[in-house]
């Protein structure tokens, strides 16, 4: 299995990354790794949905709507 070396954490990411990991009752590293697994399933969800709402439209954003939508957001 492919190893993953993450450098320059601050230190109160560590921390809660810790306080996390002993609350749900496993180590660090496995806590890290669940949560990486949310993200990324989460994510996966997201673009699933907005692939499925894209293809029942009739036609594609411009890139100039998309990127109006994405400035009125922010």
């Amino acid at each position: 299995m492919p190893t993953l070396t993450i450098r320059n954490v601050p230190p109160r990411i560590v921390q809660s990354l810790k306080s996390l990991a002993q609350r749900h009752g496993r180590s660090m590293e496995q806590e890290v790794r669940e949560v990486i697994e949310e993200h990324v399933a989460e994510r996966e969800a997201v673009l699933r949905q907005i692939e499925a709402s894209w293809s029942e439209q009739r036609r594609r954003p411009t890139a100039a709507e998309v990127d109006r939508w994405l400035d009125t957001g922010r």
